[in-house]
């Protein structure tokens, strides 16, 4: 079977971490969300066929064509025109039934196996706050409609973007016309499938949804089942409490329910807490809350909590009170 990986967007609610990346090699538990899945898909699919777009060389050079058990494929989406279109664009590489996903979402080995059991399925998730998500309306666990985003109480179910489908929807995908947002949406060729066929909805357990920067925090946590993960080379001279640090760093300070990524320098008495840190950065002060992108030099600072700081910038002697761009 092949699985296919929408990694194609620019993730601008992401920023300022996916300024210099692609949302999907961002990582949590020192691991990018898209190895995170590949290891999850591997045994499941013997084929991946990536969508790609947005800095697409990093993407091809990192995996290159094998991960694993698993032959790697590129197709490239030209334009950005939504979900619908990313899929079509690999429609002559589909044999037949395959699995669809997002690259900046982790999904689990037990939902991929679940998802492939019937012939049309979706992954659906109970959550506390369905309205800032795409809602499952379902019967008897048979898809009967979704709704965007609903401002009226409708279900706790939402859609995590996974599904298992073959080449039936393709046709729908061609039909489709153009959504408020100016993109052909595969969620309306997938309401339009399950008038004719039915799709099963399938309730994951493990589902971690990543929109904005401080969501890889709580993934972070959940992967590394609380315990701190050290990277290779990276020499700790400070104290770490419930925190990913990254490969080649050097931690002098304090780092607290962080994440620290690859060739870092966080000095010492500097105090970082809650807080996303970057590559190649080079910090002293304290940071709580914040997000820090790659390759900044920040030099006794203090920055308050939510601020985000655009990459390569270069701070002295500061209180940070808002976004640095």
């Amino acid at each position: 079977m092949q699985a296919i990986i929408l990694a194609a967007g620019k993730s601008t609610r992401t920023y300022p971490l996916t300024l210099t990346r692609p949302k999907p090699l961002l990582k949590v538990a020192n691991k990018t969300l898209l190895e995170h899945n590949l290891d999850n898909l591997n045994g499941i699919v013997d084929e991946v066929i990536i969508i790609v777009g947005y800095k697409k060389e990093m993407i091809k050079k990192f995996l290159r064509n094998k991960y694993k058990n698993l032959r790697i494929k590129y197709v490239v989406q030209q334009k950005q025109l939504g979900t619908g279109n990313a899929l079509l664009t690999v429609e002559k590489y589909i044999k037949n039934e395959f699995i669809s996903l997002y690259g900046d979402d982790i999904y689990s080995k037990k939902d991929f196996k679940n998802i492939i059991k019937n012939k049309y399925s979706i992954l659906a998730k109970k959550v506390e706050n369905p309205q800032l998500f795409g809602v499952i309306v379902e019967k008897n666990k048979i898809l009967i409609n979704l709704i965007e985003k609903p401002k009226k109480f409708v279900s706790n179910l939402v859609n995590t973007g996974l599904y298992k489908l073959d080449k039936k929807i393709f046709s729908l995908i061609k039909k489709l016309k153009k959504s408020k947002r100016n993109e052909y949406e595969l969620t309306d060729a997938i309401k339009d499938l399950s008038k004719v066929e039915k799709i099963n909805c399938i309730i994951s357990k493990y589902w971690i949804p990543v929109v904005y920067p401080l969501d890889l925090l709580k993934a972070d946590r959940i992967l590394r089942k609380n315990k701190d993960i050290i990277g290779k080379k990276t020499k700790i001279h400070g104290k770490i409490q419930n925190s990913t640090i990254g490969n080649n760093c050097v931690i002098k300070g304090n780092v607290r329910n962080s994440i620290v990524m690859d060739k870092t320098i966080i000095t010492k008495n500097s105090i970082v807490e809650n807080s996303i840190i970057g590559e190649k950065v080079y910090f002293s002060g304290k940071a709580s809350g914040a997000v820090i992108a790659d390759n900044s030099k920040l030099v006794n600072v203090i920055i308050k909590a939510g601020c985000k700081i655009w990459p390569d910038k270069k701070i002295k002697n500061k209180n940070i009170e808002h976004d640095v761009q």
